[in-house]
Order: structure tokens, then sequence, then C-alpha cells
């Protein structure tokens, strides 16, 4: 039998090396991200009732709900004071939606290869307190329940919106598949001196 060589420790330092890696290991390849980019005239429409469910969840359980009592880096308006005060028109949740908005059309609409690391890894970072405010520091639970109600969302979704039987599974495949790279580039922040576990 033969193996393929991977520099673990490179794994560590380089990131478009983890991605290839991931992505290969995985099986995320160009027809992945082709499949994501031609779904994105059908879930593209739909992203604003993703974005309200998924703040619905997030609201609804004080644990999720805390962290965005905090200033938001780049918000400026006026802050919620305390638990009670925030709710999903809440300016500084607006400001928040948005960003998750941005999100998805930045995986509908790039070529989600190694171009999109920095993205990916970013996403990753600003949960921690090696990015954005330092009083944010989301536990890992917390991310990990994110990512999982996301998928199922989405897989709802997808099978919602009457593309035929083969492209249904394959556009559900690639999100899948994008969405544990993207998890184990959250995962991998956590793993770092100041990552909360």
């Amino acid at each position: 039998m033969s193996f393929k060589t991977i520099d673990e420790s490179k794994l560590e330092t380089d990131m478009p090396y983890r991605f290839r890696y991931l992505a290969e290991f995985i099986g995320f390849g160009p027809e992945d991200a082709s499949a994501l980019q031609a779904s994105g005239p059908y879930l593209g429409p739909l992203i604003p009732q993703i974005v309200d469910m998924t703040y619905e969840k997030l609201l609804g359980f004080d644990c999720t709900a805390r962290h965005f009592l905090p200033r938001q880096s780049g918000f400026e308006g006026k802050t919620p004071e305390g638990l009670g005060g925030l709710t999903a028109n809440h300016p500084q949740i607006q400001f928040r939606k948005e960003h998750l908005s941005r999100y998805f059309m930045q995986v509908l609409g790039r070529s989600c290869d190694e171009r999109m690391v920095p993205y990916l890894d970013m996403v990753g970072k600003i949960h921690t307190l090696g990015g954005g405010n330092p009083e944010i520091d989301i536990p890992l639970v917390q991310m990990n329940g994110l990512m999982g109600y996301l998928s199922d969302v989405l897989t709802e979704l997808i099978f919602s919106l009457g593309m035929d039987p083969a492209t249904t599974l394959s556009t559900l495949r690639a999100f899948q598949k994008l969405l544990w790279i993207q998890n184990d580039f959250i995962n991998r922040h956590y793993q770092q001196p100041g990552g909360n576990p």
C-alpha cells in the first residue's frame, strides 16, 4: 500500500496547505465549488430567511445570546442593556445579521478554493480572544452547535428547492463538505493560546 505523505507540522502553520489537505481528504473539489455557485440563484434569495432563523436560535438561549451584549467590532450604535433588551430588531443584532448574510454571499459567490482560506480562517478567529472584541470569547461548544444548526437548516432548504435529485445531492454534499472545512478553521483557533475550550 502506498501512502500520500503529509507534513503534519505544516498543517499547523500553512493554512492553504491545511485547506488543500482537508479538501483532498474530504473530497471537496472543483465540482463541489461549482455546485455551490450553481445553487446561488436558488439559495441566494433565501439568505435573509436563513439568517433570521439562525438569530432566532442564537437569541433563544442565554448562553449564546449573552455574546451579543458587548460591543461588536465595527458597531458604533448603542449596545443592548442586558438580555432583556436584546431582540432580533436591536441595531447590534441587525449589524451581526449583515455579517452572516455576507458570509453566505461569500460562500455562494466565490470560487471556494484556497483563495478563500484567509476568509474561512478569519471566521474562526473572530469568535475567540484572538480577534475582534476581546470581551467576545465564544465557547467552542457553542460554535459547534451553530455549525450543526446551519448544516441542518441548509439540508432542509436544499431539499425544498425542487431541484432534480442529482443536483440536490451534489449541492447538499458540497455544503456539508465545506461546512466541515469551515468547522476545522474554527476549531483550530481553540487550540491556540487564548482560545476558549
